[in-house]
Order: structure tokens, then sequence, then C-alpha cells
């Protein structure tokens, strides 16, 4: 069976169930766009990944992959590879020792791995035909945890929505980081991160 390669291309606020997120996965050779809802701390664990921030401790995933690593296992890919009921189904594809084992995962969980491991994300056409839309830019960024880099530049013709952080000095970003990250607030970390990132490049 063909597999389809895909991107994450936005993590953002589901609009169907208030209390969760919903992260978009891309094409990569086409327009279709597949959204997956997921929950809080799954979507915090895969933004934190994007950000490349440090957690002061590791974070589960983090010690599941340092785990694969301390045993020579390397995750090759992601597959999402069913679909049944509105639930996806994901699979970890790892090499050891010239052996592929494949590792049952929920979605979130796989994607927070391949986040970390840098490995492709897959599905399958059947999957798209099924739960596949065509998505265009929300008219809301404001909404996104932390939209990947495609997403930005496609946004930055659109006027952000200001917030609070614009009135901080430097210094008083980089203190006020440091204690989220303390608190493990990873979510207003990302947020921060973006505003003294927007300030550098300017």
């Amino acid at each position: 069976m063909k597999k389809i390669e895909l991107d994450i291309v936005a993590l953002s606020h589901s609009v169907t169930q208030s209390h969760n997120y919903a992260v978009v996965l891309g094409e990569q050779d086409g327009s279709r766009r597949l959204p997956i809802v997921i929950g809080g701390f799954e979507a915090q664990a895969i933004a934190v990944a994007m950000e490349k921030m440090t957690p002061n401790r590791p974070l589960t995933h983090d010690l599941f992959k340092n785990t694969l690593e301390t045993f020579n296992v390397e995750l090759k890919e992601v597959i999402i590879n069913n679909l049944l009921d509105g639930i996806f189904y994901a699979r970890l594809i790892c090499i050891n020792d010239g052996d592929i084992i494949e590792i049952d995962s929920r979605t979130s969980d796989a994607l927070a791995m391949a986040v970390r491991f840098n490995c492709p994300i897959f599905t399958y056409e059947f999957i798209l035909d099924a739960a596949g839309v065509i998505l265009e830019e929300p008219d809301n960024p404001s909404t996104a945890i932390e939209p990947t880099k495609a997403t930005k530049t496609k946004r930055s013709g659109k006027k952000e929505k200001t917030n609070k952080l614009s009135s901080y000095s430097d210094d008083e970003l980089d203190t006020l980081l440091s204690e989220v990250l303390a608190d493990e607030d990873y979510e207003k970390a990302a947020k921060i991160r973006d505003e003294i990132n927007k300030r550098s490049s300017s």
C-alpha cells in the first residue's frame, strides 16, 4: 500500500472541542489536510519539541526518546495506519540492529515522537479519502499554539493580533521566559519565544 508523506502545518485550539486541540497534517505533494483532535498535554508536548525548548526535567516523550537512543533503537518513521470509529491509529517504525520493530501508539504520542526524532510521518490514501479536507489558512492566527515555519511564512502578510507581551521590555521577557519554563508552562513559553523572535528579526 502506497504511503503518503505528511508535515505538521498547524497546531491550534479545536473548533469542535473547546478543551482539546487540533494538529493539522498537510500532504507534502498535494493540497489535502488531515486534522486530528488531541489533548492539551499532547499538544504541549508537540509544541515544546517544535520550538526546540529544553525543559528543566525530561518530559515523558523526552524520556522515551532517551530510552530508545540508550538501547540503540532508531525511530525511522511514523505511520498513521488506520481510522476506526473516528479514532486514528498509528505505529512507530523502529530499527534495532538491522531489525524492524513496529510499536503501536496513540497518534498524538507518535507525532510528539516524530518531531523529537525529526523522522517522516506517513499515512495511506484511504485515510485521507475518509478524513482529509482541503483547509485554507485560519482567519484568526492567534488561536494557534505554534504553527510551523511554513505556516508562519504564509501568514507574514497579515497583521498579527497584539497582546500584552508587546508591553514588556526585552529583559522582562527574558525573565518571564525563565519563570514560565521553571513552572513548565510551555504553551505560554512558546508565545513569549515568538515575541522575542519577532523583535530580534525586526
